[in-house]
């Protein structure tokens, strides 16, 4: 496996950047959707190994839902979703990352 190498604040920035490119993002896009399915699998057991959504985090749903106040659930139910949103993204960030550096190294079976 290559070594990491250390990229700049700048250097990740500039990248982000240019992954806001519609035509850069678009082939990401279609090679992801092939592959939806083993990449849900590792995201899925990324996700219980953490066990985020044990009893603990039932615990947060069941007590989001219950609020009396309706506003007051909406927005405890909008904080969780936007947390699983935020850790499922993170998550598929670093899948992807890891993906990329598997696919570089020249040592990897099974490369087209």
């Amino acid at each position: 496996m290559p070594e990491r190498r250390a990229h700049s604040d700048e250097a990740i920035d500039a990248a982000i950047q240019a992954l806001s490119d519609p035509e850069r993002l678009e082939e990401a896009q279609r090679l992801v959707v092939e592959r939806a399915p083993q990449l849900q699998r590792i995201l899925d057991q990324a996700l219980a190994e953490a066990d985020w959504f044990g009893s603990a985090r039932d615990g947060e749903l069941l007590g989001a839902a219950g609020r009396a106040d309706p506003d007051e659930r909406v927005q405890a139910m909008r904080n969780l979703l936007q947390e699983d949103t935020r850790v499922s993204m993170l998550i598929g960030v670093a899948v992807g990352y890891e993906l990329a550096r598997t696919l570089m190294d020249p040592t990897t079976e099974g490369r087209d």
